[in-house]
Order: structure tokens, then C-alpha cells, then sequence
């Protein structure tokens, strides 16, 4: 019998140390090495203080800021660790009672209700923690924001332009605009108090 438990006990133990602490710690190094900013959250530096991450939204609500796209994850927006989309349908009643209230909040803060209100400013993403906009959800929020902070339209428009990502290797995915280097361009360019 022991012939038979000790080699089972030493395979365990060997298995355990190659999956639960090698192999963890060659891919970590392999992927600091090839990936370091992504490795480390994809974090942006502002002033010398990391202000957020480039792939996980923070919530804007300030009038002088532009709005990113919402965020399903309750209690709190933007919450990492309930990533998931609202679950509701397009037949949804409840769904369509949310685009109105938040259609109704954006003519409220004075967003120029002429224009079609673009869907990424009144739906959540599948994750919820969408940090970018199309550049139609930006452009729709330029007067807004060049009002709130005393700046031109060509100026916001300006930034906006700036901060727009074409395609992923020009073929993938739509243009993008990452709301928080956004925001944080137009803090540079004027601070509020």
C-alpha cells in the first residue's frame, strides 16, 4: 500500500508546485515583459498620480465633463467586479422607461436635443464598464461642455478630433474616444475649480 500512496502523494505535491506557483509566475513575467502597461491595469498618469485605467469607464456627471457611455454594474457604475450588462431586452418595458429618463436628463443638462441622440449615450455596454464613446456621442456633447467651461466649439471639437482611435489595425471594431483622456485634455487645456 505505501508503494502506491507515495508515488501519488509526490506527483500531487509536484503538480501542485508546477501549476500553482511556476507556471503563474512564468506567465506573470512573460507578460510584464511583453505587455508591461497592460500588465499593470493599463493605467494613465496624470500629474505623476495614476487617475484611472484606459479600459475601465469612471463615471462623469459634472455638466463641464463629457459623459461616458452608462454603466449596467449597480450598486456603484463602472464596478469591476459586477461587470454585466443590464439583462434587459428591447421588448423590454423597463429598458425603454430607462432611455427615456436618460434621454430626458440629457435635454435637461442642455444638450442640443435638434440632433439624433446617438444609442451609446442611453444604453449600457455588455460589460458596463465601457470607457470609450463614439465620436457621434462626443460631438453630441461639444456645445454642452464648450459652454460649461467657456471654451469655444472648435476648441472642444479640436480635442475631440485629437483624442478619436480609428480601427484597430484600420479594419477592427469603430472609431473610439476614450472619455477619461478626453476629460482630462480638456482639464489641461481648463481647469475647473
Amino acid at each position: 500500500m505505501k508503494n502506491l500512496i507515495r508515488p501519488v502523494l509526490v506527483l500531487f505535491v509536484l503538480m501542485t508546485v508546477m501549476t500553482g506557483v511556476v507556471y503563474p509566475l512564468v506567465v506573470t513575467a512573460i507578460g510584464h515583459a511583453a505587455f508591461p502597461h497592460q500588465a499593470v491595469g493599463s493605467l494613465i498618469e496624470h500629474n505623476g498620480k495614476a487617475v484611472g485605467s484606459e479600459v475601465i469607464g469612471q463615471q462623469f456627471d459634472a455638466p463641464y465633463y463629457f459623459w461616458g457611455r452608462l454603466s449596467a454594474t449597480t450598486p456603484n457604475p463602472y464596478n469591476a467586479q459586477s461587470s454585466g450588462g443590464s439583462n434587459l431586452g428591447p421588448t423590454n418595458p423597463a429598458l425603454a422607461d430607462e432611455i427615456k429618463g436618460r434621454i430626458d436628463a440629457l435635454r435637461a443638462a442642455g444638450t442640443n436635443m435638434s440632433q439624433p441622440v446617438p444609442v451609446d449615450l442611453v444604453t449600457s455596454s455588455g460589460s458596463g464598464l465601457d470607457p470609450e464613446i463614439s465620436p457621434a456621442a462626443a460631438a453630441y456633447q461639444a456645445a454642452r461642455v464648450a459652454k460649461a467651461r467657456g471654451l469655444t466649439f472648435d476648441q472642444v471639437n479640436g480635442l475631440i478630433a485629437r483624442h478619436t482611435s480609428g480601427r484597430q489595425f484600420g479594419i477592427f471594431g469603430e472609431a473610439r474616444v476614450n472619455v477619461l483622456k478626453l476629460n482630462l485634455a480638456l482639464d489641461d487645456l481648463k481647469p475647473m475649480q
